[in-house]
């Protein structure tokens, strides 16, 4: 069949959960057996969101090629279980820079370079490209931003352009958001009626319309939508407020959304959809009531998107050990050695959260210190695993003083640094490893038994490194280097051991877990954190 293309829209307010709505749908068309991918356009004009600050916009995820994209990609492999890269997140900034450079090499052969048709064709282009693979069914392009936005118009005139191209393999479906007034007790439809207009008044007409929403839409007042906005009475579909984003794709299933994507595509029928492992995790989830604490400590925890992957991997691996987790955000800046004790009290797991930077690290160690005397269950990951090997180093093996040369180059003892193949790299992010990387795991150690293999491939946003200098020093103070790369040697994954549950990972293995393969680190964390539970309790 020929690939078809569908693009979801944002209007009234941003934050409305196209990024969800997105997932869901490609969930939905991947349990009737078509193939499916989904691609986040972003118009701010960083080339990726690397450097944004996490206060701006969340977590910055790392895809298997290497890319750094917006977090909404996260939300796309743990409702689909498939891998994202590059070319699934573009930016304005990337559009742009690809036109400018086009420009530079003489491309357009000196013509008058501007926003139409250069910039669309530049954008129709990405939209096509993962199309253009074979591989996909379906592409799902989710256009960031809310309609009316000046960023966002060369993304929505490229749209209406493919729409025109594209004919019946294109679908427009527009997220809106319809407000309850407490005061009238009503809900308003009006906004989304001007959302609509406008996206008319550029030439795009949406094929179907989600309305999000707190309270239920009456019937009668879906038609009034329908009427007013030119869309079919059953392509108006509501999107209630829900206890958990994982039910979405059975609220649109029930309300026909995929069988409407379908007929209107003029896509074959394939199979019935099997929601079988969906529906499996939701009742695992329903019926897991006792909670386990579990602390995360980092510098981020104001805004909890900073976090999301790792809070999504324990959320997965809490419900298929049976178990509700309840995730207490600290402030690493706030822990001292006299308040640590009273503050993770109760707690059954500890986490320690990635990161850059000098902010919050001392907290970090006072953290680690008082979980490996305590001997909690403990995970370190990234930014944490290096923590993990600066405490180690400080207060057992006798290396006082240690630390990163992120944190302090004169430190007498860098038992984290930079690699001399990266000294001499002064671009910003040329000396991050970055995507996925294989790591080899001793056959005896913990994270071995974990994955149940000793093979494995995981995804890295670092500078840093284990130096392997202090290597001998710290093995024979019981920290013991279970994971290398093959490649380079380096160290990726440490243990203690004597301790009950003591694991650093230099990678991301929160990137891998989804709703129907949850990490299989996260679960022996969690398997480790219930039995301590049961012990203390």
């Amino acid at each position: 069949m020929d690939t078809k293309y569908i693009f979801v829209t944002g209007g009234v307010v941003s934050s409305l959960g196209k990024g969800i709505i997105s997932s869901s749908l490609a969930r939905l068309l991947l349990s009737r057996g078509y193939s499916v991918t989904i691609q986040k356009f972003d118009p701010y004009i960083n080339i990726d969101p690397g450097t944004l600050n996490p206060y701006e916009h969340g977590e910055c995820y790392v895809t298997v090629d290497g890319h750094e994209a917006d977090l909404d990609l996260g939300h796309y492999e743990r409702f689909t279980d498939i891998p994202t890269t590059r070319a699934n997140n573009v930016t304005t900034g990337r559009i742009y820079q690809s036109v400018i450079d086009k420009e530079r090499r003489g491309d357009y052969l000196g013509k008058t370079v501007q926003i139409i048709p250069h910039i669309t064709d530049e954008i129709k282009e990405n939209v096509k490209l993962l199309g253009q693979t074979g591989k996909f069914d379906f592409v799902i392009t989710e256009i960031g931003g809310t309609v009316g936005d000046i960023e966002s118009t060369p993304f929505l005139e490229a749209m209406r352009q493919l729409k025109w191209e594209l004919g019946k393999n294109a679908l427009s479906i527009h997220l809106t958001y319809v407000p309850y007034l407490k005061a009238a007790k009503e809900l308003k439809t009006k906004p989304t009626q001007h959302s609509v207009k406008q996206l008319q008044a550029i030439g795009i007409q949406p094929d179907i319309l989600i309305l999000r929403t707190e309270k239920d839409i009456p019937q009668q007042m879906r038609r009034k939508v329908a009427q007013f906005c030119n869309v079919a009475p059953e392509a108006v579909i509501q999107s209630v407020d829900a206890s958990s984003i994982y039910q979405v794709p059975l609220m649109m299933h029930e309300q026909g959304l995929d069988e409407l994507v379908i007929r209107m595509t003029d896509a074959p029928f394939r199979r019935l959809p099997d929601l079988s492992g969906w529906n499996d995790y939701l009742r695992r989830r329903d019926n897991a009531k006792n909670e386990i604490n579990i602390a995360l400590v980092g510098k981020y925890v104001e805004l909890q998107d900073a976090y999301k992957s790792i809070a999504e991997s324990l959320m997965h691996a809490g419900v298929y050990s049976g178990r509700k987790v309840n995730l207490k955000y600290i402030s690493s800046e706030n822990l001292t050695d006299e308040n640590v004790g009273n503050t993770l009290k109760g707690m059954a797991g500890v986490l320690i959260a990635p990161g850059f930077g000098q902010r919050g690290i001392e907290g970090k160690f006072t953290a680690l210190k008082w979980a490996r005397e305590n001997d909690v269950p403990t995970f370190g990951i990234c930014l944490g695993m290096q923590c993990m090997v600066i405490e180690y180093a400080r207060n057992v093996a006798g290396l006082q003083d240690a630390n990163s040369a992120e944190m302090d180059p004169d430190a007498p003892f860098k038992v984290i640094d930079i690699m001399e193949d990266q000294k001499n790299i002064a671009k910003m992010g040329g000396t991050m490893r970055l995507g996925a990387y294989e790591c080899d795991l001793a056959e005896d150690s913990l994270a071995a038994r974990a994955y149940g293999k000793t093979s494995i491939s995981e995804r890295h946003r670092h500078r840093y490194e284990f130096n392997e200098a202090y290597r001998k020093r710290l093995e024979e103070a019981g920290l013991r280097c279970v994971g290398e790369n093959p490649q380079t040697g380096l160290v990726e994954v440490v243990e203690v051991p004597a301790l009950r549950w003591f694991v650093g990972t230099q990678y991301h293995p929160e990137y891998q877990s989804t709703v129907l393969h949850p990490h299989p680190l996260f679960m022996s964390f969690l398997e480790a954190a219930i039995d301590y539970e049961k012990e203390i309790n």
